[in-house]
């Protein structure tokens, strides 16, 4: 009878993982995790990418500062890259390296767009940012 019971029980994993739509409020198995924090790190690339753009919009009449932007994306890059690449590396013997890694990546990404923000889309003075306050969650 257990067995039934078991074998019920992964048929229905199964079934449940070849759907389309993922339940990440609720994700229980490795995959379905990793795949809701690469979701999660979508998101965060997506605004990152939007406010950096707006930065180079907001600074069109100063090539050198949007040069100098580019430079320090693309280290930022290279930076988040090996940082979370030893995140993996820390939890390489375990199922929970892969989310580890993705996580790290969400966070420096949202971190990195506060950055945008603060330094290339406020002003010193009580004028409105270009735009509004990037969110943690």
């Amino acid at each position: 009878m257990k067995y039934i019971l078991l074998l019920a029980a992964i048929f229905s994993l199964s079934v449940s993982a070849s759907e389309p739509t993922l339940d990440c409020e609720n994700a229980i198995t490795t995959l379905d995790i990793n795949q809701c924090s690469a979701i999660k790190l979508k998101a965060a690339n997506t605004e990152m990418l939007t406010y950096l753009e707006k930065s180079y919009q907001h600074h069109d009449d100063d090539p050198t500062l949007i040069k100098a932007i580019k430079v320090a994306q693309k280290d930022w890059q290279n930076y988040m890259e090996s940082h979370c690449d030893s995140v993996y590396t820390q939890w390489r013997d375990g199922t929970i390296r892969g989310v580890m890694a993705i996580s790290c990546k969400t966070k420096l990404t949202k971190q990195r767009t506060h950055e945008i923000w603060q330094n290339f889309l406020t002003y010193m003075d009580s004028t409105p940012p270009v735009l509004p306050e990037p969110k943690d969650e």
